[in-house]
């Protein structure tokens, strides 16, 4: 699996493109922007031939959706992520809003709930979806096996977890989430959160300052 990466928008959100030698992508989070992240986005789709056929999201904090009526409009696809965090996107333009962010569209609603333990295909590939609440009620992480990959979201960064004072947060629920679900994944795996940079299992679980 090829994995590219765009760092998006005012909050600097890491938006996830996952292909493979089929072609056929998905892409995680997508916080397009404005006109140019968004023409990035699409040559690169185009140059290398992919074929996007997923939409995903972590969660639905307005950083991680100001793409979603992109890939809508232009892909074809609604998003895919949590019944939990439906609210998020019924309040998306106000919360734009309060963080200085206005002019936007309302956000897309979720074509298709994700729960734990489903599996996502795509081309040879497959991704697990693990749920872990606690930064936003609905948060999802999803991993590949084979390649010992794990796309965090906001729920595990480099050094850090996410942030809990958010409506529906809950620090408690998101570090018992952290050590049950992520941290029985090999020290290997490769960690690449929703901002910030690529770290590992086993350095988060030596190093994380929070646990």
């Amino acid at each position: 699996m090829k994995v590219k990466i765009f760092v998006n928008n005012p909050f600097q959100e890491n938006t996830i493109l996952l292909y493979d030698e089929t072609k056929e992508a998905v892409v995680i989070d997508c916080g397009c922007f404005d006109s140019e992240e968004r023409e990035a986005f699409k040559k690169f789709v185009r140059e290398n031939q992919l074929q996007l056929v997923c939409s995903l999201n972590t969660h639905l904090h307005i950083d991680h959706v100001l793409g979603n009526n992109f890939i809508q409009d232009v892909y074809g696809l609604a998003p895919q992520a949590s019944q939990e965090d439906d609210f998020l996107i019924k309040n998306a333009v106000q919360y734009a809003a309060y963080l200085g962010i206005s002019g936007i569209a309302q956000p897309p609603v979720t074509s298709h709930y994700l729960k734990d333990g489903d599996t996502i295909r795509f081309g040879n590939s497959e991704l697990m979806v693990i749920a872990v609440p606690g930064h936003s009620p609905g948060g999802l992480c999803f991993y590949s096996d084979a390649d010992k990959l794990l796309i965090s979201g906001d729920s595990l960064f480099a050094g850090s977890i996410g942030r809990t004072d958010l409506p529906g947060g809950d620090s408690r629920q998101l570090l018992a989430a952290i050590r049950t679900k992520l941290f029985v994944l090999e020290d290997q795996v490769k960690v690449l959160p929703g901002h910030g940079p690529m770290t590992t299992i086993g350095e988060e679980k030596r190093h994380n300052p929070f646990f």
